[in-house]
């Protein structure tokens, strides 16, 4: 008989056979989940630009005066029931849980902290600004790539976008991925906020450099096994 529908999610596999590496990939997503966190903070307060997902709750988080954390755990679930009624839990495992529940909370509490152990518009500096934002895009570039390379499930965003890109063979997934992107940076214009020139390099480039950066990992630090 098949596996059970139930045991299908992702990382259940080395769960059943090998717990040792299950554990050590666990605590590596989730340092990943809280290193994305910090380094959305940052760049948050550059205001030079963030990945297109955060642009967006940002924008809406403005409009109906939410905490980022709240906003994200509610429009996370809601993303995440869509995504188990279609694939169940083949995109889901720990890693997921973390993305969604994690990153939202640790962007409120950090810029929480940064408020108040730093100058007002210490970050909007001449130099403070660009090297800030230089720094905190490759540890958030690293610390995604970590996190969707350590095969323990994809946050709701990116499986309900892993959906959307492979319903079709009519156009490359890295261009579908761009577009559904690029869709929700449209829906944080809408709710009133423009995007800087990093949230719309990021929009084009964010998949591929991810997806190289994985490789890289997959190559030198991941065992290569399938997802």
């Amino acid at each position: 008989m098949g596996e059970k529908w139930y045991r299908t999610w992702a990382g259940y596999d080395r769960f059943k056979t090998d717990r040792k590496e299950f554990f050590s990939n666990l605590v590596m997503v989730v340092v990943a989940v809280l290193c994305m966190g910090i380094s959305l903070s940052f760049l948050l307060e550059t205001d030079l630009g963030t990945d297109p997902y955060t642009f967006m709750n940002v924008s809406i988080t403005g409009k109906i005066h939410w905490t980022l954390g709240n906003w994200q755990l509610l429009f996370n679930t809601l993303m995440l029931i869509i995504v188990i009624l279609i694939t169940k839990l083949k995109l889901i495992g720990p890693g997921s849980i973390a993305n969604m529940v994690l990153i939202g909370y640790t962007v409120d509490l950090c810029r929480w902290i940064l408020h108040r152990v730093t100058p007002d518009g210490f970050f909007m500096g001449p130099v403070a600004r660009p090297v800030t934002f230089i720094i905190s895009l490759f540890a958030f570039l690293v610390s995604a790539a970590v996190y969707m390379n350590s095969r323990m499930g994809l946050s709701p965003y990116d499986g309900l976008g892993y959906i959307i890109c492979t319903s079709t063979k009519k156009l490359p997934f890295f261009l579908l991925r761009i577009l559904f992107d690029s869709a929700a940076v449209l829906i944080g214009i809408i709710f009133g906020m423009l995007p800087n020139i990093g949230t719309i390099l990021m929009a084009l480039f964010l998949g591929p450099v991810i997806t190289w950066i994985g490789k890289l990992m997959e190559k030198y630090i991941f065992k290569k096994s399938e997802r």
